[in-house]
């Protein structure tokens, strides 16, 4: 997994502006994945979900049918963190970077040889 930085439930939801219970409902709903991480072990959203949208930062709007698709082969949140975040050779960079890129058709294909 590359270094990614990592944010709380609520610095996450600062930098969307929203309350980090509607994170967590997001969470819920399965718009997002979360890993426990640090001495704490403190649910944390990679930062690099965040994107910058026509009205603000939000989340790259094609990370749930990936998410979906992860999820359908079996992953759980950490798998799928995992996956998302290792550089993939089929798409010359990590899948979480390939949907930043808008690239959400490729990754899809990629995450489907999972299934």
């Amino acid at each position: 997994m590359t270094d990614a930085a990592w944010l709380t439930v609520p610095d996450f939801a600062d930098r969307l502006g929203i309350t980090a219970s509607a994170v967590r409902e997001m969470l819920r709903e399965g718009h997002l994945f979360a890993v426990r991480r640090g001495e704490r072990q403190t649910l944390q959203i990679p930062e690099d979900v965040i994107v910058d949208g026509e009205d603000g930062p939000e989340v790259i709007a094609t990370l749930r049918g990936t998410l979906t698709l992860l999820r359908d082969a079996g992953m759980d949140d950490a798998e799928c963190a995992d996956w998302l975040m290792t550089d993939e050779p089929e798409l010359g960079m990590t899948p979480l970077a390939a949907l930043r890129d808008g690239r959400r058709a490729h990754v899809r294909r990629v995450a489907q040889a999972l299934l």
